[in-house]
């Protein structure tokens, strides 16, 4: 019964625990070239090299000076200029400008940058158009105000995306300390898969999951590890398994219905693995499995030595991507190194009603498109895509995200601002 079932809150506060567990078994630690960095795990402290910035910085073109002086709006001579680029100059004369370009090191005795655009130029003076004035600190960077030498900037476990990678670069780091990525093992199962480059026959279909959940574990910051696809046997199963248990996480798709011919869990409990939960009140995804399985030989084992975490994926596309974002991937990170795990929920408004009439009871991620840029003042427009169940791959590359349907209701109005998932 559905009732028996944790909630979709349950299941996802029992995997945020579990992952965090996880946390105290650090990853092996590589080395990247900065240019090959984005999306790996940080495994080091990133110190600041030196100031930054390393001088007082002009943001503006225009002229150095002292506030002071050029709020009186009375001509001023140019003194001097400095491009970027070039060592710091001066020191600023008494009474005087000093015309500077953005990011060119301001001299010593100015406090202040008038931009070029406020300023009346005749000959080799200038002046502050009035009635405009100017203060201490304006259009300046002082030495240091981003960071001292030495300064801890990123901690271990962060995800190098692009301003990390940037600032990675400010502070020398040409090669970078990160965590190992995680095998993630990918077994599918069911007597109707055929490869991708064959046509199917009567009654069969590709194996599309297998190469969906490789770019979604690469995506999420493991190492996909394609297995053959297993038929709809005890044997079958039982050699696929045997061989998927050197992975660090294993991801099952398929065969974990109440079936005749899902034969997952009870392969999986041949092998004595403990399940965390059988299912969860959620649609599609409902008949999740969440566990780990003993092994031997830990000391080869890279993140959580004596188990391997497994889910076992509903067989549908879009089951098995849903239930992999909410609940593999922040395990994934965990395994990863990763301090930045769990599912990416945001606030949209929603223009339409939903399709379809549902009976409560079920958590429901509904695939979506979303309008991200939205009119200023108003949040992300986001409508559901028509679709004919978990399986329509269609509807599901049509969508960028999932529209989430709390237990309680039946059905969301137009111009309800909703929870959505990202994809």
């Amino acid at each position: 019964m559905s009732a028996d079932l944790p909630s979709y809150d349950e299941a996802a506060a029992l995997v945020a625990a579990y992952a965090a567990g996880l946390g105290s078994a650090q990853p092996p630690i590589r080395h990247a070239e900065l240019a090959l960095a984005a999306g790996r795990v940080l495994a080091q402290t990133l110190e600041a090299d030196q100031d930054q910035p390393p001088f007082a910085r002009s943001t503006r073109d225009g002229f150095a000076c002292r506030a002071a002086e050029a709020s009186t709006h009375e001509l001023l001579p140019i003194a001097g200029a400095t491009h970027a680029g070039e060592p710091p100059a001066g020191p600023l004369p008494p009474g005087a400008m000093w015309e500077i370009m953005t990011g060119a090191p301001v001299p010593a005795g100015a406090d202040a940058v008038v931009m070029i655009e406020h300023v009346e130029r005749a000959g080799n003076h200038v002046r502050l158009l009035p009635p405009r004035t100017i203060g201490s600190g304006d259009n300046i960077v002082a030495q240091g105000a981003q960071a001292r030498q030495g300064d801890a900037l990123l901690h271990p476990g962060v995800v190098l995306g692009p301003a990390r990678i940037a600032l990675a670069a400010a502070c020398g780091y040409a090669v970078l300390e990160v965590f190992a990525r995680p095998r993630v093992a990918i077994l599918t199962t069911g007597d109707e898969l055929v490869p991708v480059d064959r046509l199917p026959g009567p009654g069969q279909i590709r194996n599309s999951n297998a190469p969906m959940l490789a770019a979604l574990v690469a995506a999420a910051g493991g190492e996909p590890w394609v297995l053959p696809a297993a038929a709809d046997t005890a044997s079958s199963l039982d050699a696929a398994l045997a061989q998927a248990i050197e992975a660090d996480l294993l991801l099952i798709s398929g065969g974990v219905s109440a079936g005749k011919f899902d034969l997952v869990e009870p392969a999986l409990a041949r092998l004595g693995a403990r399940f965390h939960f059988t299912g969860v009140r959620i649609q599609p995804g409902k008949p999740l499995v969440f566990g780990e399985l003993p092994r031997s030989g830990s000391a080869a084992l890279r993140h959580a030595p004596g188990v391997l975490p497994f889910f076992g994926l509903p067989g549908n596309p879009v089951s098995s991507a849903v239930t992999f974002q909410l609940f593999a991937a922040p395990v994934l990170a965990a395994l990863a190194g990763s301090r930045e795990s769990g599912p990416r929920f945001a606030l949209a408004k929603l223009t339409r009603d939903t399709d379809r009439h549902a009976k409560p009871g079920l958590t429901r991620f509904l695939p979506a498109l979303c309008n991200f840029n939205p009119p200023e003042g108003q949040l992300p427009q986001v409508a559901t895509v028509s679709w004919q169940g978990s399986g329509d791959q269609a509807a599901f590359a049509r969508s960028n995200c999932f529209v989430v349907m709390p237990e309680k209701d039946s059905q969301l109005q137009a111009n309800t601002i909703v929870r959505i998932l990202l994809s």
